[in-house]
């Protein structure tokens, strides 16, 4: 079995600072893998171990940040044989409309089973280029996969928890499968599985090695803002009597409304 798991950089929550007009400034943050992509590359060398002849290749697509050597070694480190890396400055800030196209069209030129994803990405988590992907592919498409019941050649069993319910699939392959974090708890890579991943290979693309993998621009990004913070009152409220406690309350209320 062919198994690509999609693998989105973003910047260390850490080091992302807050300038004063609120928007952000992510100059300083080096890259880390996207921390719900963890579970899909988790459930992808889980179902290796069940399948035989089974291959893993980890896709990122991005800048500048995809040539970071920690951050490729950190990927491979976790499980995958292979990263295809599509690097391209343009990229930088991809949407999910273009993460998904791009991402078909380099699918296709290397081959796949099956495409997992996570549910979503720790900078936007807009929860949509497992379903754009899979529709740009016309595979069959799950979202919201909390469990890999049973593995075969052709297919796979899965069950997705809803709200009231939990529903048992069968889902034929190819297809797309984006996980949610209740599918597993991931791996921290040992020191072996470090020093080895320096030696996986990395097949780098650019955008002009894929068949329209660009593609229109449906919607553009304006700008990303921190959120107002609201200014402290610092009302202090001293005693425990019955005037106390209704003024305390009166004040929940204010802010509630």
């Amino acid at each position: 079995m062919k198994i690509i798991v999609g693998c989105k950089l973003v910047p260390e929550e850490q080091d992302i600072a807050v300038q004063a007009d609120g928007t952000l400034d992510t100059s300083k943050a080096a890259p880390k893998i996207s921390q719900f992509d963890l579970n899909a590359i988790e459930t992808a060398v889980e179902i290796k171990a069940e399948v035989a002849d089974s291959s893993i290749a980890a896709m990122s697509l991005g800048g500048k940040e995809l040539e970071n050597t920690k951050a490729r070694k950190d990927i491979l480190s976790r499980g995958p044989d292979e990263l295809v890396a599509i690097v391209d400055e343009g990229l930088k800030g991809a949407l999910p409309h273009q993460t998904a196209r791009v991402m078909a069209a380099a699918a296709k030129k290397v081959g796949f089973d099956l495409i997992l994803c996570g549910d979503g990405s720790g900078d936007l988590y807009a929860q949509q280029v497992g379903m754009r992907l899979g529709a740009e592919l016309e595979v069959p498409t799950l979202n919201g996969v909390s469990k890999i019941v049973s593995v075969a050649s052709d297919k796979l069993t899965v069950e997705r928890a809803l709200e009231s319910e939990v529903e048992t699939l069968e889902v034929p392959l190819p297809a797309v499968i984006s996980v949610s974090t209740d599918i597993n708890v991931p791996t921290i890579p040992g020191m072996k599985a470090i020093l080895g991943a320096g030696k996986k290979p990395v097949n780098a693309m650019a955008l002009a090695d894929l068949e329209d993998g660009e593609g229109a621009a449906l919607v553009e990004m304006v700008e990303i803002k921190a959120p107002k913070k609201k200014e402290r009152k610092n009302v202090i409220i001293e005693g425990d009597g019955d005037d106390q406690i209704a003024e305390f309350i009166s004040h929940l209320r204010t802010i509630v409304n």
